[in-house]
């Protein structure tokens, strides 16, 4: 439903482009979850934008590569052309909530707002379908909450919410950035089962964006992790979580706190993430990595298949067994 094929998002002068998106190839088929993980600053939620043709203007731009939705290129389109051109069925969730619901306008006008838009319907019938969106996504007392304003409900209520609108285009692809980040540990897991329960309810194709490498072991079939700009291991759930090949993801694994392990001081990758332009010839996380090498301060890392649907950008990636 989504294939995303060397995209490169860039700022500054076309003369001088800096790069903060380069080269970045991903698909998502139907009934899938993608979980694309990382640091902040990783370029994880520019992706997302470029994908929804929602760059902020004048700023970033897309420079290369070709998004394609349900087998379109869309990357030259404007939101609005691609709803005329019938490639619009794509949605987004942001990350709060608070922030992203009108503080002033009821639920369950917000709602019909989005059906009016994409369904051409309006009035009661508008207000029907925002009841069944609510019902969808199991706001309880849904008739009463059409009526209600946003400081009215719970966090993990705004977010159903902000799913709800999101479903009401009938979307084939859905991306949530990190929605899940403002909620406590309890209503997490609740969003997190109600986004799995959508996408094969739906049919859906989700790209599920976070830094929180434990959500993705919940949630997700395959997993793209993000490191300046750029996709450095990608892999099913299984494989990643079991035998990472990436010297950075096992950094993201090692920074995970475990239950069975006792009181202890976690790991941490040293360093930070590099800054767009700062980003030297050589491999992107070299400067961090503990097993760097001379070669991989002076050429990029070539992309090595590792196994069936398993590549890692790293030209010393781990042994299979996942020691460093």
């Amino acid at each position: 439903m989504l294939k995303v094929s060397d995209l490169t998002v860039s700022i500054g002068a076309e003369a001088a482009p800096v790069d903060i998106v380069a080269g970045v190839s991903f698909e998502i088929g139907k009934g899938e979850i993608l979980g694309l993980v990382g640091e902040s600053g990783c370029g994880k939620s520019m992706t997302s934008l470029a994908v929804m043709g929602l760059l902020p203007q004048p700023g970033p731009r897309i420079r290369g590569g070709r998004i394609e939705l349900a087998g379109a290129d869309v990357t030259q389109l404007q939101p609005w052309q691609r709803v005329e051109a019938g490639h619009g069925r794509i949605a987004m969730i942001f990350q709060e909530p608070m922030t992203s619901l009108n503080p002033v306008r009821r639920i369950g006008d917000q709602i019909a707002e989005a059906v009016r838009v994409h369904d051409g319907i309006s009035g009661a019938a508008a207000q029907a379908r925002a009841r069944e969106l609510l019902d969808l996504v199991r706001i309880p007392d849904a008739a009463l909450q059409l009526s209600a304003y946003p400081h009215q409900l719970s966090g993990g209520q705004r977010q159903r919410i902000m799913i709800a609108i999101a479903l009401a285009c009938r979307p084939q692809v859905l991306i949530a950035d990190e929605p899940t980040t403002a909620l406590d540990v309890t209503i997490q897991v609740q969003i997190l089962g109600l986004l799995r329960e959508l996408c094969g309810r739906l049919d859906m194709a989700i790209l599920f964006i976070t830094h929180d490498m434990g959500v993705i072991a919940q949630l997700a079939d395959r997993v793209a992790v993000m490191y300046g700009g750029r996709i450095v291991e990608t892999a099913d759930v299984g494989p990643l979580f079991g035998a990472p090949r990436h010297h950075y993801t096992r950094g993201l694994m090692d920074c995970m706190p475990a239950c069975n392990l006792g009181v202890r001081r976690l790991p941490t990758i040293p360093g930070q993430a590099p800054r767009p332009g700062a980003i030297r010839t050589g491999c992107v996380f070299a400067p961090r990595c503990r097993a760097v090498q001379d070669q991989c301060l002076a050429a990029p890392p070539p992309r090595l298949a590792l196994g069936e649907g398993h590549e890692a950008l790293c030209a010393f990636p781990l042994p299979a067994g996942g020691a460093s």
